[in-house]
């Protein structure tokens, strides 16, 4: 099964919110998840808008999960694309 991690649109109308999630690849974008894994708010201007789970991400990203490019921008913000490549690489 390929699995992809990306976001989930929750909140009412103009005022969203996303879910950070493990998915099929197949399935809808608010479709059938697989594990929520965090939690985006765009509206919000403080640095508090990203709430993650660091080491499940890692564990997704490390058994092949792909991140969507919004999630993978999310992620390198957060530092944690540069933590993958070490691991990856052994730096």
């Amino acid at each position: 099964m390929a699995t992809k991690i990306r976001l989930t649109r929750m909140g009412s109308k103009r005022n969203p919110f996303y879910r950070i999630v493990v998915a099929d690849s197949r399935s809808p974008r608010d479709g059938r998840i697989i594990e929520q894994i965090g939690s985006y708010d765009p509206v919000t201007k403080n640095e508090e808008n990203v709430v993650l789970n660091e080491e499940k991400a890692l564990e997704w990203l490390k058994n092949g999960a792909k991140p969507s490019d919004t999630v993978r921008n999310i992620f390198s913000k957060q530092g944690l694309m540069e933590k993958f490549h070490n691991e990856k690489f052994g730096k």
